[in-house]
């Protein structure tokens, strides 16, 4: 029998994959989504309503219903799917659009520097000719709230998954460690009302939290608490939160940040760690192994790590039982206790 012929459409799909990335990132930079949230348009108005030019109209949004991001009924007229209007929607509080307005605005930039990245070991963002990735970043008040509410996005749909998975029943409170804009820490108050919790970060991150809290009702139970993490005591509380930091930086700070942690928790308290952490054989997480080649292009020394990797230095750093659970998509939560 004659095998099958060998056919190069797959590479054919991964080599120009960044196409349909760029038209699904301009489609969120230029409001699509929001304006279809607002009400379902044709061509011509939807045209109108986002000032495009009458060239590229037609293909761009027809591009979009063949990636499956909008719809477009027989009568001519373009409306979100249920997913794109449940969190691509700016007006509604389950928006994820942060995480890719900062892939549009930064991060497709600086992959466009990864064959630099592996030859060089640097990151090719604004910290290129620096070792400091967040002083650059802090210091732009614009650049950094697109970045925190960025991780808010990205952290919403995990969060909610932990506020399942872990027993959140036997806690009190809880401290989220570089808590960003707060999305994990809003999702579990909001899903466990009986929590009280504290958002650490660094002082310029203070007015975008304070006021995405605002915005979700939460203020009574989750406030803030300026201060770094390597410089500064972390809060006191049952349970302390990693989640997208350890990731950020080089293996002697990962251990030293663990070893913080420890040290900062009561007898019989727990670390919770998450991140898209990388399969133990290293072969199906996709996603894990491109979010450390992410780490990569945006940090001096960042990487992603396995959930071994994880409970080995957990337990280095002092703490008496560790455990990963996978998490739905591509995410695992780590739990060590003290």
């Amino acid at each position: 029998m004659t095998p099958p012929p060998v056919l190069p459409d797959a590479l054919m799909q991964l080599g120009t994959g960044f196409w349909a990335s760029r038209a699904f990132l301009s489609a969120v930079e230029l409001g699509v989504f929001r304006e279809l949230a607002k009400k379902p348009a044709d061509l011509a108005t939807l045209r109108t309503r986002l000032s495009l030019h009458e060239r590229s109209a037609r293909d761009f949004f027809d591009t979009l219903v063949a990636l499956g991001v909008i719809d477009r009924g027989e009568d001519g007229i373009y409306r979100n799917t249920p997913a794109s209007d449940l969190y691509l929607d700016p007006a509604k509080p389950s928006y994820i659009g942060g995480i890719f307005e900062m892939a549009a605005g930064r991060l497709y930039a600086a992959w466009g520097g990864l064959t630099d990245a592996l030859r060089t070991g640097r990151p090719q963002n604004e910290a290129r000719d620096s070792d400091d990735t967040f002083a650059a970043l802090y210091a732009d008040p614009e650049r950094l709230e697109l970045f925190l509410r960025a991780m808010a996005g990205i952290s919403r749909p995990t969060a909610q998954a932990v506020a399942t998975a872990f027993p959140w029943q036997d806690v009190h409170s809880f401290a989220d460690i570089g808590c960003a804009a707060g999305g994990f820490p809003v999702e579990i108050v909001r899903i466990h009302p009986h929590l009280v919790a504290t958002g650490f970060d660094l002082p310029p991150v203070r007015p975008v939290f304070e006021r995405y809290v605002r915005e979700h009702g939460v203020a009574d139970r989750l406030t803030f608490q300026a201060g770094s993490f390597f410089d500064d005591p972390l809060p006191s509380a049952d349970v302390l939160v990693m989640g997208h930091i350890l990731h950020d930086w080089d293996l002697p700070t990962k251990k030293s940040l663990l070893a913080k942690a420890h040290a900062a928790l009561p007898p019989g308290g727990t670390l919770l760690v998450y991140d898209a952490m990388i399969d133990d054989a290293r072969r199906e997480n996709a996603f894990g192994l491109l979010m450390s080649l992410n780490m990569l292009v945006e940090t001096p020394g960042g990487f992603d790590y396995t959930g071994a990797d994880c409970i080995g230095w957990m337990r280095e750093a002092g703490f008496r039982k560790a455990m990963v659970e996978r998490l739905p998509g591509p995410y695992a939560m780590a739990v060590a206790i003290k």
